[in-house]
């Protein structure tokens, strides 16, 4: 059993083939996909699919590179959206220096308004980080987002950034960059942080792990950052597998 925590089914890129890509997830054991959704595209189809089917669920949220095109509007919007029975997490939210498309400014206003809301509505968040470690810990931390608690997708931190983010209740998912090669701190932060923090994802089509690095990513090439996570820590892929899905049901309240 895996739970592909961050995937999104919602891109252009499943739109020939869908129907296969959910049938070998299944066929490899993943009992539970999140669908994420980061703008009014994609979380109108991440809640279409959270509808049809019954092991797909839905997060709702805006993404940091597209923070400028936000309006009150989208986030009443995501507000009404939070109620539906298959949205179980506010996000993706965050911070995003490495494009420019957003000032970062604005940036931090829009990852504020959200975790408000997200204290607002009692759901989990889900934080893209990328290039901006220390700013997004500061506004953790300022907006008490522990309060929700969250997961730290697609972590590519320290050890003592990590322990830091569960401190403030917070969950270290990883997904594909864990299996490559020269990943030397995934790896390290995957070794050490404790089993009942861990989460796997495969933020599907991208990141892909190894050995289909290059390739399109899915959901059931979950089972290779598992694989590589159980390497690491020195533990039976099985035991992996039941833990993560175990956080994964706690964290975002599914039965």
């Amino acid at each position: 059993m895996l739970i592909d925590t961050h995937a999104h089914l919602n891109a252009i890129q499943y739109n020939e083939d869908l129907e296969e890509v959910i049938e070998r997830a299944q066929s490899e054991g993943v009992t539970t996909i999140v669908v994420v959704g980061f703008d009014r595209e994609t979380i109108t189809r991440a809640i279409e699919l959270a509808e049809q089917y019954e092991f797909i669920y839905a997060t709702v949220g805006w993404h940091p590179v597209d923070a400028i095109d936000m309006t009150d509007e989208d986030l009443k919007w995501i507000e009404e959206l939070c109620s539906h029975p298959k949205v179980v997490a506010l996000g993706e939210m965050g911070l995003d220096y490495y494009w420019d498309k957003s000032p970062k400014d604005i940036q931090k206003e829009v990852f504020r308004k959200q975790i408000a809301l997200a204290k607002k509505v009692k759901l989990p968040i889900i934080i893209h980080n990328r290039e901006a470690t220390s700013d997004i810990m500061e506004i953790l931390q300022e907006e008490n987002a522990s309060e929700v608690g969250g997961i730290m997708h697609c972590f590519t931190g320290s050890v003592e950034v990590a322990k830091q983010c569960i401190d403030m209740n917070f969950y270290i998912s990883f997904g594909g960059p864990v299996t490559f090669k020269n990943a030397k701190k995934p790896k390290e932060v995957a070794a050490e942080i404790p089993l009942d923090r861990l989460l796997i994802e495969t933020d599907c089509p991208y990141l892909t792990p190894h050995p289909f690095r290059g390739k399109r990513n899915e959901p059931s090439y979950v089972k290779y950052v598992a694989e590589q996570i159980a390497e690491l820590k020195g533990l039976p892929f099985e035991e992996i597998a039941a833990k993560t899905s175990e956080n994964a049901k706690r964290f975002f309240g599914i039965k």
